[in-house]
């Protein structure tokens, strides 16, 4: 007589051990696969076997997930509540364009589709914005975009990378970096410097805003697109800063580069607590350039000592008498040189070290900033507008935020500089209320 084998269903305690198992197997093919790559190495190139094996990696991945879903396959599940269906096609971002993969799929048995959790995952990560526009950032035009990419194997069919894509791409980052951006909260941020700078791309002008806070870390603040760097616009640019909780009840030292409109849009904002500080840098440029060539030098020279005098009222003796040496030969020079003469040296009357007093005697660290923005615009041929140059702005102005470091001298003399803004709110608030009274 014929034995034959009753067949029994696994118990309860044995299912969670067959899963185990089939994942093992799952697991185990996929490093025999990887182990063949191994082998075949040699044969090809090391680029080729990566994303090679990278595919098969992520295959193996997806069929193991499919396996706890639905089980093992042709295993005789009575419990089973999703079945296999096949594969579609799909696309994941792999070297800065999509290329296209098979998508193993799984459904309910009443026909509902189940979702992978690792394709649900890879498919909601899109890394090629930020590829865009790191590529446009280092100097990639959208032209030459595919040519920056690594090759992929032939048989990989890719796409993403003609110029049109990248260039939506590319608007699309930075239009959404540029609304986050610009609407940031700046009531967290205690500032005790403010430096505000413009640049002309055409015919626009970019006024920018940046802080330096007690720490000395520099924020750029805010970034204001207008047609010349008048008061209407500087106003804007800094009425925003205060909607947006930048704090102008407090004494604020505000650099600048010489413009007036800048300094009346200080005062209109901050009123008396503003301390105009008016580049010395800027301020020396403007005098020689209206000197004959023999002249420069020392006229150069002489305003250079004035402002590496040891205090405030010689630093202002020494620029009286050259504006008195050039009045009658150079009216031109001298009248540029009184003008917003006081503005110049107000660094040098909170007595802060030499290296921060220096520091924030220039627009230094803002022109650096605009150095950025300069080169990254050279490289646009042909500009469409207003609402383009300023997201090309915010976008180079947040790529060099990133490599900002603290100011020179803050180290020294931070805690100084707040403790003389400190002592002229004192100062003001006492005019104020003299000037009431006598009223």
């Amino acid at each position: 007589m014929k034995n034959t084998a009753r067949k029994t269903r696994p118990t309860e305690d044995a299912r969670p051990q067959i899963r185990a198992t089939l994942g093992q197997l799952a697991r185990e093919e996929a490093d025999a696969q990887l182990a063949l790559g191994l082998r075949n190495l040699v044969r090809g190139q090391l680029r080729e076997f990566v994303i090679s094996a990278g595919t098969v990696a992520l295959a193996a991945v997806l069929e193991d997930e499919r396996t706890q879903l639905v089980g093992a396959r042709y295993a005789h599940l009575p419990e089973r509540l999703a079945r296999r269906a096949g594969s579609a096609p799909g696309e994941l971002v792999m070297g800065g364009r999509r290329v296209q993969v098979r998508r193993p799929r799984a459904r309910t048995l009443d026909g509902q589709e189940m979702h992978l959790p690792s394709w649900t995952a890879f498919g909601a990560d899109d890394p090629l914005n930020e590829r865009a526009v790191e590529q446009m950032l280092v100097g990639v035009s959208t032209r030459r975009y595919a040519r920056s990419l690594e090759p992929l194997p032939a048989d990989l069919p890719s796409r993403g990378t003609s110029r049109s894509a990248v260039s939506r791409r590319f608007v699309a980052a930075t239009a959404h970096q540029m609304a986050e951006w610009l609407g940031r909260d700046l009531g967290t941020l205690d500032l005790g410097v403010l430096m505000i700078d413009g640049i002309h791309i055409e015919e626009h002008v970019m006024l920018i805003a940046l802080g330096v806070d007690a720490d000395g870390r520099k924020h750029v603040l805010g970034i204001r697109e207008g047609a010349t760097e008048n008061a209407a616009a500087c106003t804007a640019l800094l009425a925003d800063l205060r909607d947006r909780g930048l704090r102008t009840d407090r004494p604020t030292l505000v650099v600048i580069d010489g413009a007036k409109a800048l300094a009346r849009a200080a005062r209109n904002v901050f009123g008396e607590r503003a301390i105009i500080q008016r580049c010395q840098a800027h301020k020396i440029r403007n005098v020689v350039d209206q000197l004959p060539d023999e002249m420069k030098p020392s006229v150069r020279q002489a305003m250079r000592d004035a402002y590496s005098a040891s205090d405030a009222d010689r630093a202002h003796t020494m620029l009286k008498n050259l504006v008195r040496r050039l009045h009658d030969k150079h009216p031109g020079a001298a009248a540029s040189l009184e003008e917003g003469l006081d503005e110049t040296i107000s660094v040098k009357r909170l007595r802060l070290p030499k290296k921060l007093e220096r520091q924030l005697s220039t627009t230094n660290a803002i022109e650096n900033l605009m150095g950025a923005v300069r080169r990254l615009s050279r490289r646009v041929k042909h500009w469409r507008g207003g609402k383009m140059i300023l997201r090309w702005t915010v976008t180079a102005v947040v790529d060099a935020a990133t490599r900002f470091r603290r100011i020179t001298g803050a180290r020294e003399g931070l805690a100084d500089l707040m403790r003389a803004l400190a002592r002229h709110d004192s100062s003001a608030a006492g005019l104020v209320s003299r000037a009431k009274a006598a009223s």
